[in-house]
């Protein structure tokens, strides 16, 4: 059967060059797309073994053959299932041969608006659409998605919607705690500076260090803000940004999702911001045994608190966003915070200073700093390690940040997080310190 469906391609060939007289051209589109199923879905070697027949029946051996287009968004020449095909020209991201035929250019996007009475949607069209590049073309647009604002007549995440990004997320959502960290750097609008290698091995993407970000720049969710090259080492170092604020939305909605389905999570934001420790570690307690087991990767649960805790800060970021400013792993006072949670009303947090003030959904009364700990060998008991956390906060001075911004000192929070295994101890500095 197998046999069958791989020269099927080629049957097809002979049928129209019979009937046509001439040599047939062929389009495969999106060839890579079953294979980035295959992969997702347990079945990548027998894909693998299926398309590198297929492709030999209809490209090398293929007498009815005048030349062939394929397009997809990851090169995988090294998965041999183009090792029986000569004379490819592979054209990517980084190339600059036909750098402005992958979408519609700057000019032509603005002409289209022009011509259908939308001029003064320029900028935001260019915000949500622009920045996809190709080669040194840096004004390319999707033009799915420009198609379906000029129909509509409004912005929307229109290519997000309909783009197959299954593998995104689940090397996102089961990476190491890096890739998580580089993930939310991405989101709070930072940038990577990295290596990049444009044949994808799939067998390698969860263990390579660089290869989701390779995947995330072919795929259009990751654009090429700057290159350097090294002459010392004579590598080519790019500067990675999200594309646009269309991808910046996908992305942001991605990560609610893994939440959306967990009441406790929900819980335990509104415990979070009330102030209540002893609500806290009830619903984070089983938001940690049920995200354990979606975030699994078939590994010691001993080793996942890290893990945890980064999916659980992107979950954190997307939920309270329009409130807080929400940064990670950044320096203030002498070291480097976990998570910090500052108030974007600063007017607002210190017309709440006094001590009967009732948090209010819209004005959040209080700064937050979170300090993760797993538990260490020679700890005995989590309180020990939820101490240890909080003492790390006051020593290192993590509040000086946001005193200097000029949120007093009384309305900032402290809560330590202890892990050992699946159990979470959660304590906020104060007079009922351990509930």
């Amino acid at each position: 059967m197998r046999s069958r469906a791989s020269a099927s391609l080629r049957a097809l060939s002979d049928f129209l060059g019979r009937y046509y007289g001439k040599k047939t051209i062929i389009l495969l589109d999106e060839y890579d797309t079953p294979m980035q199923e295959a992969y997702v879905n347990g079945y990548w070697r027998e894909m693998v073994a299926f398309t590198r027949s297929l492709f030999n029946a209809t490209f090398k051996t293929n007498p009815y053959l005048e030349r062939a287009i394929m397009t997809g968004i990851t090169r995988a020449s090294k998965e041999s299932i183009f090792s029986d095909l000569n004379n490819l020209e592979v054209v990517t991201t980084t190339s600059e041969k036909y750098s402005d035929c992958f979408g519609f250019t700057e000019e032509e996007v603005f002409a289209v608006l022009e011509e259908y009475g939308l001029s003064d949607q320029k900028q935001k069209v260019k915000d949500w659409y622009d920045g996809f590049s190709f080669g040194k073309r840096k004004d390319i647009y999707n033009p799915w998605s420009i198609i379906n604002f000029v129909d509509k007549k409004r912005v929307g995440a229109y290519w997000a919607n309909t783009s197959a990004n299954r593998l995104g997320e689940k090397l996102i959502r089961e990476g190491k705690p890096k890739v998580k960290q580089a993930f939310e750097d991405l989101l709070d609008g930072g940038t990577l500076h990295m290596e990049i290698d444009e044949q994808i091995v799939y067998d390698q993407l969860s263990a390579k260090k660089n290869a989701v970000w390779s995947l995330f720049l072919a795929s259009g969710y990751l654009k090429v803000a700057g290159t350097v090259f090294e002459e010392r080492t004579g590598r080519m170092y790019y500067d990675l940004t999200l594309t646009n604020k269309e991808v910046h939305i996908m992305f942001a909605n991605m990560v609610q999702d893994w939440f959306a389905w967990n009441d406790d999570y929900n819980d335990f934001i509104k415990a979070l911001l009330l102030g209540d420790a002893k609500a806290m570690n009830l619903y984070m307690n089983r938001v940690t045994t049920e995200m354990f087991i979606f975030f699994d990767t078939g590994k010691s649960p001993q080793g996942e608190p890290e893990r945890f805790y980064h999916g659980f800060v992107l979950g954190l970021m997307v939920e309270l966003e329009d409130r807080y400013v929400i940064t990670s792993n950044r320096e203030s006072g002498f070291g480097r915070y976990d998570v910090m949670l500052e108030p974007r009303s600063l007017a607002a947090a210190a017309a709440l200073q006094g001590k009967d003030a009732a948090p209010h959904k819209d004005v959040p009364p209080d700064a937050i700093i979170i300090e993760f700990k797993v538990q260490d060998t020679e700890e005995t008991e989590l309180t020990e390690t939820v101490r240890s956390a909080l003492k790390q906060i006051e020593e290192r001075n993590y509040q000086a940040s946001l005193i200097a911004r000029g949120i007093p000192k009384e309305r900032i929070r402290k809560y330590g997080f202890a892990f050992c295994g699946k159990r979470v101890l959660i304590a906020q500095q104060g007079p009922v310190c351990l509930q």
